[in-house]
């Protein structure tokens, strides 16, 4: 079987640092094509992959070139039309999240891609973090006893950000660019649907920057989260259960952490001395946040790449993309009222 011809929409900063790089190093892979309207990014693009042609428009890419996949990495806004146009083209989809900006935009391309029979996969990569593939099989072994409760929080420290992730209309604010992850980390970590929302939304430096969100599960388990990027670098799990508490950092070392529901507190005190000396080191921290050496990312677009060329279903599908944004609808909504907002099953459009 030939190698999967891959073209990239979009070459913004994360995928000058990430895509790029793991498509190129990737067996089985051919990228064939881009498309990016800046020049200067399209330039920089070419060079590090000369072979590929380059587009201006998406539209011409998908038409013009022989592409089997499109891997799509555009503004949030422009997500869900990009999508529809490579589903009706007959490609396979990688569409990093949101699937949309909003729900109608997502019901569209989700008949697009039913239409389609083609794959279409939602670049919710953390999924395929080693770290939270481990606190899943912890959660399933029932370890924890009976769950009480989980907190997260997902924030980043104040950054200069593109104009249009400095307004919701444009697709950003925190919701759509951090919560959206933990949202489906949610589904996937309890496999379970969320089915209540109260949330507050505040804005800092850039319009719904900061959020808190209270949500309810199906089986009544409930989530407290805090979402921010005005305030610091922190991706943290922690899971309450009546047998201990598992604690999930992405940033941190060890990433993995089991108390039990009773400890000796003096025995934790080395380990925290540890851990503050080897996160004194600025260079530690910037290797650990730096997007390139998140390894979901290559774990994901592989997962993709052998979905796409054998033709099978996989996930997170576009159903989990619209589950996710159907959250932050009905934080948005909670925000705006003050009250708490059910969510609906919409059992029609489950497939």
């Amino acid at each position: 079987m030939s190698g999967l011809k891959v073209g990239l929409i979009g070459c913004g900063r994360i995928v000058q640092l990430v895509h790029l790089n793991v498509l190129a190093r990737l067996p089985d892979v051919e990228l064939v094509a881009l498309a990016e309207p800046d020049p200067q990014r399209r330039e920089e693009a070419s060079r590090r992959v000369p072979k590929a042609i380059a587009f201006s428009g998406y539209q011409e890419m998908l038409e013009k070139s022989d592409v089997d996949a499109a891997v799509i990495c555009l503004p949030n806004a422009l997500h869900a039309e990009a999508a529809e146009a490579a589903l009706k083209q007959g490609k396979h989809v990688y569409l990093e999240k949101p699937l949309a900006a909003n729900l109608e935009d997502a019901r569209d391309a989700l008949q697009a891609w039913r239409g389609a029979g083609t794959v279409g996969m939602m670049g919710f990569n953390y999924r395929f973090n080693p770290i939270y593939q481990a606190a899943k099989e912890y959660i399933k072994s029932g370890k924890l006893g009976e769950l009480v409760s989980v907190r997260s929080v997902f924030s980043s420290a104040a950054r200069t950000l593109p104009a249009w992730q400095q307004l919701r209309s444009s697709g950003g604010g925190v919701l759509l660019n951090l919560a959206s992850h933990h949202i489906d980390m949610v589904r996937f970590l309890f496999e379970q649907e969320v089915s209540q929302v109260w949330a507050q939304v505040r804005t800092l430096r850039s319009e719904g920057d900061s959020a808190m969100l209270e949500l309810q599960l199906t089986d009544g388990l409930p989530v407290q989260s805090f979402f921010s990027m005005s305030a610091v670098d922190e991706d943290r799990f922690e899971i309450y259960g009546q047998a201990g508490k598992l604690t999930l950092d992405r940033y941190q070392v060890p990433n993995l952490e089991i108390a039990p529901a009773s400890c000796d507190f003096s025995r934790l005190k080395p380990l925290g001395r540890k851990l503050k000396s080897l996160l004194s080191s600025p260079n530690l921290v910037r290797k650990i946040l730096a997007p390139s050496n998140e390894p979901s990312y290559q774990a994901a677009l592989a997962h993709f790449v052998a979905a796409a060329r054998s033709n099978q279903p996989t996930r997170p599908d576009f159903w989990d993309g619209y589950r996710s944004l159907a959250v932050i609808e009905a934080a948005e909504e909670s925000a705006r009222t003050g009250e708490s907002v059910s969510l609906k099953d919409d059992e029609n459009l489950a497939g």
